[in-house]
């Protein structure tokens, strides 16, 4: 099926499609970075995990980074390699397999290390430990995505450490980045080597975490690349893994929607679509994240639509967007750069029917990856 991909008319229903061509232009860039600053860069599924689309990724990345369980599975049995995992916590009845299913395991404490350290090398002789750091510095400005806030879960601050590290012990992880600029990881490596680099020679791998939004199209890819290199300068015997997750998916995809109903009150008029987003689009009401409309603006005035969605919840809408036209029942409504942190996070709440996922190839070909039904719903519940 041809696809005009500036309208999708001939969709009419909600679906996520994703561009090839623009995942392609994504991978070859952070191929490239990997290639020139002798990097590991590697997906992690929490931001993206399209399996029917890993051929395509295998072409330009080997490796995977997963948090749970489930997405440990995911890279051993869709995408083919072992994952690079770190939990929180994890649990007595499920980190055998986990270790079985990744190559390297970070522990977030010395006390999941000591309860499961051996344990997982049991499962998995040829495993690299690791412990999660925290450099006690991040620039995230929504506190729900900071991870160094104070109070936080996350990792071991330097007074925390033994001056030796324990047994088994080969690297570092370290995550306090998101949608961040190349600026920002030369600011936060600053703070990581004053308060971690004592411990530098006792390892064998660096990860940096994710939050590098270099497929953004104002990033400073060049200072990235310096920026790695130098940090090789300092630390040759060290890899230097990064793990973005955005970045691969970043403006590669939509969700196109449609209109289904026009209301008004006290002199707001909303446009009800056929998607939630609350179920469909939740970083726009849990962040909050303003997506952009594809012809519409921002705009708060009489002759702009609220969006709203199709749950029972109250608060299921956004807006206000001011189009060049009165909208009609039955008009598509196209919100942009919809994969990332997208697609992992959807919900079946109030049963509301869930977007189809979709692949608009590079020849202009809309190949469906999946169509979901009452049978998802149903046995979810079941």
């Amino acid at each position: 099926m041809k696809i005009d991909k500036t309208t999708f008319k001939g969709i009419d229903r909600p679906c996520y499609i994703i561009e090839e061509e623009r995942l392609r232009h994504n991978l070859e860039l952070i191929a490239g970075v990997a290639r020139e600053a002798d990097v590991e860069i590697i997906l992690a599924f929490k931001a993206y995990a399209l399996w029917k689309t890993f051929p395509i990724f295998k072409e330009y990345i080997s490796a995977t980074t997963a948090s749970s369980l489930y997405e440990a599975r995911l890279a051993r049995e869709e995408f083919g390699c072992l994952a690079h995992t770190f939990s929180p916590a994890y649990t007595d009845y499920e980190i055998d397999e986990i270790a079985r299913c990744s190559d390297h395991l970070t522990f977030n404490s010395l006390s999941q290390y000591e309860r499961f350290g051996s344990r997982a090398l049991s499962a998995n002789k040829d495993l690299s430990l690791g412990i999660r750091v925290n450099p006690e510095y991040s620039e995230v400005g929504t506190e729900l995505y900071n991870p160094c806030s104070p109070g936080t879960r996350f990792g071991l601050s330097a007074d925390k450490l033994p001056q030796s590290l324990p047994e088994n012990i080969e690297g570092f992880h370290c995550h306090c980045h998101c949608e961040s600029g190349a600026d920002v990881l030369e600011r936060t490596l600053v703070h990581i080597e004053s308060k971690f680099s004592a411990w530098f020679d006792q390892l064998k791998w660096l990860n940096l975490g994710g939050g590098h939004l270099m497929t953004r199209e104002d990033y400073d890819v060049a200072h990235l690349v310096n920026i790695l290199n130098g940090l090789h300068e300092r630390y040759p015997w060290l890899k230097i893994i990064l793990e973005p997750g955005s970045a691969f998916a970043w403006q590669t995809g939509t969700l196109v929607s449609q209109v289904v109903d026009l209301v008004e009150d006290k002199g707001i008029r909303t446009a009800i679509l056929n998607v939630s987003f609350t179920c469909h689009m939740p970083d726009c009401l849990e962040m909050p994240y303003m997506p952009n409309v594809r012809g519409a603006e921002i705009a708060n005035t009489a002759e702009a639509y609220r969006l709203g969605g199709n749950s029972c919840l109250s608060g299921d809408f956004m807006g206000t967007w001011r189009f060049d036209h009165e909208l009609q029942v039955g008009e598509n409504i196209i919100f942009e750069d919809m994969l990332h942190y997208t697609t992992v996070k959807t919900c079946m709440f109030n049963g509301i029917t869930h977007p189809s996922i979709a692949m608009l190839t590079c020849e202009g070909e809309l190949v469906m990856l999946r169509e979901y039904s009452y049978e998802d719903y149903r046995d979810r519940m079941d």
